[in-house]
């Protein structure tokens, strides 16, 4: 993450035209083509580690497989005589707490300096979130079942007619979760080949069942509520992130907030002929009024935030960059430099010490 800070970066506050003002678009679009390839590289990580051995507890051995290798912490050796006592602790904390400690430390360091990263560029939940918060937008207009109102999103209409791949994208979803876990497990070629030729066991059938019920409620009622409250691995590293005065936060220009009412501009096509305040309308590319539909960033965000906010009040931050990017497009289309940036280390405790000065809640 040593370039991202850089990205979406305003060289000035004032309004930009020409090349000045659309290399950040173009900085931020690489960013999130980027972003999306690691988490589709992830992903396929997800599922393919227990058929190549990279990681998975094996209940019918009892072995743990990390990397293509058998990770043994010399308790067998021990009971069978070939190990001493004091051989056998070593091998306990060589091979089993160190690299435990290793591992959460190593995690932990980096959302303590970037937050949640992780379920941002590389959680294989959160990349089926943001797919199915596309879809249901596709169906509702809504990234949630939940939601009261509409988030608009420039040159979509909900249609009715996506409500069966939601659900049916939801369904497939959490089966394939239940059988990954499964397969985390058990061997993969033993579950794949007893779901293939119709021989589950009892205990298999029962898991594949429950797993894929309460995946597919979760994908389709509650993604958002398990990615805030629900999920460790997110609120530790929120923990982590909250902990750092210097870590990584969206810095917000204030001084341009009223840019903000009116920069996401709804395309021409559905745009009334009469629009109601004539000072707040722009132009469309076809030459009709396009009246603004409220803050790009708001709209963006995939876990319902306003990245404008202050950072106790952005716990559940992925660091995507989507605002960043929702920001630079639509500053960029009506000739002004973007008002989103990251900032980390001393600017980033300016920027908070600011929102203090200046009372902002």
């Amino acid at each position: 993450m040593g370039d991202c800070s850089s990205c979406a970066s305003a060289t000035h506050h004032g309004a930009g035209t020409g090349n000045s003002a659309a290399q950040p678009l173009a900085r931020t679009q690489q960013l999130q083509r980027r972003r999306r390839w690691l988490q589709l590289s992830f992903f396929a990580v997800f599922l393919l580690a227990p058929a190549l051995n990279l990681l998975r507890f094996d209940l019918t051995e009892t072995q743990l497989w990390v990397l293509g290798f058998r990770w043994s912490l010399g308790i067998d050796a021990f009971l069978h005589g070939q190990a001493t006592a004091a051989q056998t602790a070593w091998s306990i904390i060589w091979r089993g707490i160190l690299p435990v400690l290793a591992l959460i430390v190593g995690f932990l360091s980096v959302a303590y300096h970037y937050g949640r990263v992780y379920c941002g560029w590389l959680c294989p939940h959160f990349s089926l979130v943001e797919t199915l918060n596309d879809l249901l937008h596709r169906a509702t207009g809504k990234l949630s079942v939940w939601d009261k109102s509409p988030t608009p999103r420039p040159g979509r209409r909900a249609d009715k007619r996506w409500w069966p791949v939601f659900l049916a994208a939801c369904l497939v979803f959490g089966f394939f979760w239940a059988i990954t876990l499964l397969t985390y497990l058990l061997p993969p070629a033993l579950v794949w080949g007893n779901l293939v030729h119709g021989t589950l066991s009892a205990n298999q059938f029962h898991f594949l069942a429950v797993g894929t019920l309460v995946f597919t409620l979760e994908f389709t009622l509650a993604r958002h509520l398990f990615c805030r409250y629900g999920c460790a691995v997110g609120l530790f590293q929120s923990l982590a992130w909250m902990a750092n005065p210097k870590a990584m936060v969206v810095s917000f220009t204030r001084t341009r907030a009223r840019e903000c009412k009116t920069c996401e501009v709804m395309p021409a096509s559905r745009v009334p002929l009469a629009p109601a305040t004539p000072a707040l309308a722009r132009t469309g590319p076809i030459g009709r009024p396009a009246m603004p539909s409220g803050s790009a960033c708001d709209h963006a965000c995939p876990m319902r935030l306003n990245p404008r906010n202050i950072k106790r009040m952005m716990f559940a931050c992925v660091q995507c960059g989507q605002c960043l990017s929702a920001c630079d497009a639509t500053q960029t289309h009506q000739g002004r430099t973007p008002t989103l940036q990251w900032k980390i280390g001393d600017e980033a405790v300016r920027e908070t010490m600011r929102h203090k000065r200046e009372g902002v809640h």
